[in-house]
């Protein structure tokens, strides 16, 4: 991979991890995750999920859980053209896409393996999502004080570019906007997209999928709520409930990274209105990553606390009293140094963690017969892979 290309990946990546000192450093090898069960081995299976791999041989690793055993999907891994930003899997399951230095890229699913990958943009996307129809990929490119989205039309079966078809474009200014690598969000029901800007907050941006990004459209910017904090990532609520931010010194009686909350439903009105116990200590300080689950009512966040401190995924419970919501701390289980992403797999019986800078650089949980939310370590992972971004097949 030449310099040029390495370098604006650094670039890509270092406001992601925005207030935390310089701990970010380059993997140093890309091979495939290797890990052993330590309970419930001979009836821990899961479905099969993607690890997005950012190191001198850049790669999408597939794998799931046989037995309580990592087991690659056949074909796996996959090489990529060149540095990644960014993954996301179609809500139908049918193919993935890449953002990379060189470009957007589709990749058919078949039994869980991959095909080959097709240009699907030449654009250097920051972040990039499938929306709820399977026709449009959404991208987040860094702008000059703002950000530009695009929406690129897309056959809902193999994710490639439908010709000649119009790349639907719209751009918004936003101080000091700098686009989180792989910290976009659709909400459930596509019609809001959610972007993390670090110090320039979060845009919220309307979409449809009928006509997106109409000539004159408006977003609405959240800005971080403390000095020097920087929005490190967002997510959506399943049942469209709540819409969350991870931010960095969003908590100012502990001075760490902080969850916020919003009812998804204020959206439409004048004022926000956060869930009780908004915003909520994260137990680090980068929260560089959102996980909400449906069952149990639970959202998890992947903290980070510098470049040789162990990190970990905090757990809060969601409950709600008519249309109020609340917030309330549960378990904290440890995870590897910065750990970057979090994914459910579609049998919800794991939560998966992956992260570049400290072992374990894969974690698969289960959640706790006993305590609810609680999140149990079955397989871990001592490979450095250069893990940027997890994701797992409906």
């Amino acid at each position: 991979m030449k310099m040029g290309k390495w370098a604006r990946l650094l670039l890509a990546v270092a406001p992601l991890l925005a207030g935390c000192g310089d701990f970010w450093q380059a993997p140093s090898t890309t091979t495939t995750s290797s890990g052993t069960c330590t309970t419930n081995c001979t009836t821990a299976t899961s479905g099969n999920f993607y690890i997005l791999n950012a190191g001198t041989t850049p790669e999408i690793v597939g794998e799931s859980i046989v037995s309580g055993t990592l087991t690659k999907i056949s074909g796996s891994p996959w090489t990529i053209p060149s540095a990644p930003y960014s993954m996301a899997i179609a809500p139908n399951g049918k193919f993935l896409v890449v953002s990379t230095t060189s470009g957007v890229f589709a990749y058919p699913i078949t039994s869980g393996a991959l095909g080959t990958g097709v240009s699907v943009s030449t654009d250097q996307a920051y972040a990039i999502q499938v929306d709820a129809t399977n026709s449009w990929l959404i991208e987040a490119i860094q702008g000059t004080g703002g950000v530009q989205l695009n929406a690129i039309p897309i056959n809902s079966s193999t994710g490639t570019y439908v010709s000649p078809s119009t790349v639907r474009t719209a751009a918004f200014s936003v101080a000091n906007a700098a686009v989180q690598p792989n910290r976009m969000a659709i909400s459930p029901d596509n019609s809001n997209i959610f972007i993390a800007l670090g110090a320039g907050g979060v845009i919220v941006v309307p979409f449809s999928a009928s006509a997106p990004f109409p000539t004159g459209i408006s977003a609405s910017t959240i800005p971080v709520l403390n000095s020097g904090g920087s929005a490190l990532s967002v997510a959506v609520d399943p049942d469209s409930r709540l819409f969350y931010i991870g931010e960095t010194l969003a908590n100012s009686a502990s001075n760490s990274g902080g969850l916020r909350a919003f009812t998804y439903a204020s959206l439409s009105t004048s004022t926000l209105v956060q869930a009780t116990g908004s915003p909520i200590a994260t137990g680090g300080l980068a929260p560089n990553f959102i996980l909400p689950i449906s069952s149990p009512s639970y959202v998890y966040v992947a903290n980070g606390a510098g470049n040789t401190s162990a990190g970990n995924i905090a757990g809060f419970a969601v409950t709600a009293s008519g249309t109020t919501y609340s917030l309330t701390a549960g378990s904290t289980v440890a995870a590897g140094v910065q750990p970057l992403g979090l994914a459910e797999d579609s049998s919800s019986a794991f939560v998966f963690a992956v992260g570049s800078l400290g072992s374990p650089y894969f974690d698969a949980y289960t959640f706790d017969t006993t305590t609810t939310g609680t999140l149990d370590s079955q397989i871990v992972s001592t490979t450095s892979t250069g893990s940027i971004a997890i994701v797992a097949a409906p």
